[in-house]
């Protein structure tokens, strides 16, 4: 589900830090579902744009659900977008492509947003830069975990063998309780996922974020 998103709100942000991280969030979720239409449009499928997901408007990306659990359960989930495998030249290969799309550009984002970082800037705009980082690595992470709904399941897929990928693809019906399993807070009130994710986004944040913040 490309714009789940399971994230914490430390005890310690403020009003304007949890304001920030949330338009931090909305641009990386605008950015990470846009690219998945542009790419499925360049790889000849026309039914993102048809559907009006190529566009940087968050409003066509934000599902209104998934933003409201998100404000107020700290778990939500974007609009994904859908795209048709019988449109694309290669579907496996290119299926793979355009889900690696959202994840590789919300590192991008990433890497822009720190270069700028560096620069002298003032207070607020350093700290939204830097939700506008610790966002799209978490949103990018999370989302090259190879489970579906999320972009790593079709990633996988893309680079196995034809009969391995048969066989991986028999796994997609169970992906949703695999999720729902890594997402409950089990481990002392800590979800399995965090588990598995914080140490890459922990390891990037290091890079990506100046020491001096």
């Amino acid at each position: 589900m490309d714009a789940i998103l399971y994230h914490m709100f430390g005890s310690g942000f403020n009003i304007l830090e949890i304001l920030f991280g949330f338009a931090a969030l909305v641009v990386a979720i605008t950015i990470h579902e846009f690219s998945h239409a542009w790419t499925a449009e360049h790889l000849g499928d026309p039914t993102p744009r048809l559907q009006g997901r190529l566009t940087l408007n968050p409003l066509a990306h934000l599902d209104p659900i998934g933003t409201i659990m998100l404000i107020l359960v700290r778990f939500g989930w974007g609009k994904p977008v859908r795209f048709d495998p019988f449109n694309l030249r290669n579907p496996r290969r290119d299926s793979a492509a355009i889900s690696i799309a959202g994840p590789i550009s919300n590192l991008i984002v990433a890497i822009i947003a720190s270069l700028v970082l560096r620069l002298p800037l003032p207070i607020l705009l350093s700290a939204f830069l830097a939700q506008i980082i610790l966002f799209n690595i978490i949103l990018g992470v999370f989302n090259l975990v190879p489970i579906h709904p999320l972009d790593g399941f079709k990633i996988v897929e893309g680079i196995l063998s034809e009969d391995k990928a048969r066989e991986w693809h028999e796994l997609e019906r169970y992906g949703m309780i695999f999720l729902l399993i890594l997402l409950f807070p089990i481990f002392g009130g800590t979800a399995p996922i965090q588990r598995i994710i914080s140490p890459v986004i922990n390891f990037l944040l290091n890079i990506f974020l100046p020491s001096s913040l």
